[in-house]
């Protein structure tokens, strides 16, 4: 059952956001190799801010999403692409709907 989740806010520099969208497309391989990660989304909220939805089986397992090689890669290249840190919520899932058509 999936009961934790986060939710990452990326605003990017003026000029870096093609470079943002590129590691967050990129960052679907490395999530997929995250056991413990079963749900995560890249998202494109306006030309400048982006984030990234995942969720999570209980909080060891978003913890170690917290320290894994997306998280990693993201924090050494912060600096370079992003206007900001980035915005880390974690939030408690209440209920949730996977049904494919």
């Amino acid at each position: 059952m999936i009961s934790k989740a986060l939710f990452v806010r990326l605003e990017a520099k003026p000029g870096k956001e093609q470079a943002v969208e590129d590691f967050l497309t990129a960052g679907l391989e490395m999530t997929n190799r995250e056991a413990t990660t079963p749900i995560w989304f890249a998202l494109k909220l306006s030309p400048t801010t982006f984030g990234v939805f995942d969720a999570f089986a209980n909080d060891e397992h978003r913890q170690a999403h917290l320290h894994g090689s997306m998280a990693n890669v993201l924090m050494s290249r912060a600096a370079e692409m992003l206007a900001s840190p980035p915005s880390i919520e974690s939030i408690d899932v209440l209920g949730m709907k996977n049904q494919l058509p």
